[in-house]
């Protein structure tokens, strides 16, 4: 059984700093990539940071660019995002996903195979 588990969500102020960790079991993910997606309160899932497996690029969407950063430990299994600088907007449930077959970026929700549980972040005014 595959296994995707989130941690390191809570609550921050506004400028405030939090790192995000995805710790998968079950298999390795170390050539296929991986992603970061959150979902507020009456919006629609959406695509934070994807990196690839074997060829470890990456994809930031423009609302967080230059203020979060996906990086992957391969050898723990392990993705994780920090994020810098939150503001109030971010405020959402975050989701880790993992995908079973390619080896290039995907930021397509639809096209990942494993989902965590999501982890809540809360950024305060």
């Amino acid at each position: 059984q595959v296994h995707l588990a989130e941690s390191g969500g809570r609550l921050v102020q506004a400028g405030g700093s939090l790192r995000l960790s995805c710790a998968a079991s079950g298999r390795t993910f170390s050539s296929h990539p991986m992603g970061w997606f959150r979902q507020a309160p009456g919006k629609e899932r959406e695509i934070v940071a994807a990196v690839s497996g074997s060829n470890n690029d990456t994809y930031y969407s423009k609302s967080v660019k230059g203020r979060f950063t996906i990086s992957r430990d391969n050898a723990k299994n392990t993705v994780y995002l920090q994020m810098n600088s939150l503001k109030p907007e971010d405020t959402a449930v975050y989701y880790c996903a993992a995908q079973g077959t390619d080896d290039v970026i995907v930021i397509d929700a639809s096209l990942y195979d494993y989902w965590g549980q999501g982890t809540q972040v809360t950024v305060s005014s």
